[in-house]
């Protein structure tokens, strides 16, 4: 802001000192009619108007401050998760951006537009009025009636003199602007610390990030689940057709013919194929978790798995996010046990305590294992930071090897018994 242009500081400070009075009147109205009438409730709304009054006074000095600042000065304010007045207030009341916008709406109605006024009468309006001291001469009847006291400060009863006192206002304009624009620059400074200070610009930005992946982890979710449905019910029902016409095929053929061999081959790799596409599709959203939630789903990824494991899993029914990460991470824990670890046993161990999630993977394996060689332990991480979890590996060399990680949640609530496997 060292480069401030002469008029652009101008306007900056001539604008405060024009919004000061109004602003004042409004607050010393719902201050004094809210504290009048709150006795009987009537006052309350207008008490909260009076707290609100920074809101659109921030937005507004945000914008003047191009004026002076070509900065960008972002709405330190959080957009509100559902619509209506209502969640609006509740948010605003809890933000700490509309207390300081208060505390600035505060301060500026009763120091800042006065010092505005008072320097722009000093560097702007005084020299003004020492510049036309020739034209306000001649308008008042020129010398012979009278003279004139440019500002209230001298007589001038000809014209040399108002040329002079003309001259000698230019020269103080000119002169003044410089101080005009450093104050300006103070001023700017100041209202940008109280209204859209650097932390929490940041700040702002990464909760809009954070919401923003969380949006995107829920609209993958639902992707997922529809892909799944769309293979369950469309081409897992095809496959079964074809395998049940190609086996009544078969009874139809002649057997140890060439036809009975070719169908029966055809039949195989149906069948093959079939089994393929219901991995694929519990790879992608498995049916038992949507039904019958995460403790139902660990125990099915822990029969498919080829190092046995024990499962202790006592959990109510979770956001869907949630129980996808969770699941998701035990798969792919379970997994790396059976590839990297050499065990012969391994261990899940999933509560939901303190409104947290936190599932543990044990097994007896060598150890040593590294998030960072690509065992696909940095995507869980990431996936479940979308949802402020943590991923935590202890492996020392020689084992064991434990994972845990931990998600915030709460429990769904449910609208009857849940169903039972």
């Amino acid at each position: 802001m060292a480069g401030v242009l002469p008029w652009r500081a101008a306007g900056y400070v001539a604008g405060g000192a024009a919004l000061g009075a109004p602003l004042l009147l409004i607050l010393v109205v719902c201050l004094v009619t809210g504290v009048t009438l709150g006795v009987v409730a009537v006052g309350l709304p207008l008490l909260l108007l009076g707290a609100l009054t920074g809101v659109p006074l921030g937005a507004l000095e945000r914008r003047r401050l191009r004026l002076v600042d070509p900065a960008p000065a972002p709405s330190p304010h959080l957009a509100p998760d559902t619509p209506g007045l209502t969640a609006w207030l509740r948010l605003r009341l809890r933000e700490q951006a509309t207390w300081r916008e208060l505390a600035y709406t505060v301060l500026m109605a009763f120091v800042l537009w006065p010092l505005d006024l008072a320097v722009a009468a000093c560097t702007l309006v005084l020299p003004a009025l020492l510049a036309v001291a020739p034209a306000h001469l001649a308008l008042s009847g020129g010398p012979d009636a009278g003279g004139i006291r440019p500002a209230k400060l001298w007589l001038v009863d000809g014209y040399p003199a108002a040329c002079g006192t003309a001259a000698l206002g230019v020269v103080l304009l000119v002169v003044l602007l410089y101080p005009l624009g450093a104050y300006a620059t103070a001023r700017a400074a100041l209202a940008r610390l109280l209204l859209a200070p650097r932390e929490t610009e940041a700040r702002a930005l990464l909760a809009e990030v954070t919401r923003s992946r969380a949006r995107l982890v829920t609209a993958f979710e639902a992707e997922r689940r529809r892909v799944e449905r769309d293979l369950h019910d469309g081409a897992q029902q095809r496959l079964v057709a074809l395998s049940m016409s190609l086996g009544l095929a078969r009874l139809d053929a002649e057997p140890d013919s060439p036809l009975a061999r070719r169908l029966a081959a055809a039949h195989g790799e149906a069948d093959a194929v079939l089994a393929e596409l219901r991995e694929l599709i519990r790879g992608i959203h498995p049916q038992v978790l949507a039904d019958y939630g995460l403790p139902a789903a660990v125990e099915d990824a822990a029969d498919r798995s080829p190092v046995p494991v024990d499962t202790d899993a006592d959990l109510p029914r979770l956001p869907e996010p949630v129980e996808s990460a969770g699941y998701f991470a035990v798969r792919e824990a379970l997994t790396n046990v059976a590839r990297h670890s050499g065990a012969t046993r391994a261990a899940v161990h999933a509560r939901h305590t303190g409104g947290r999630l936190r599932i543990t993977v044990r097994d007896d394996g060598t150890g040593g294992a590294d998030p960072a060689n690509g065992t696909g332990l940095t995507g869980l991480a990431d996936r479940l930071a979308v949802l402020d979890g943590t991923l935590t590996v202890t492996s020392p060399p020689g084992g064991p090897t434990v994972l845990t990680l931990e998600i915030p949640c709460i429990p769904r609530q449910s609208s009857g018994p849940a169903p039972t496997v």
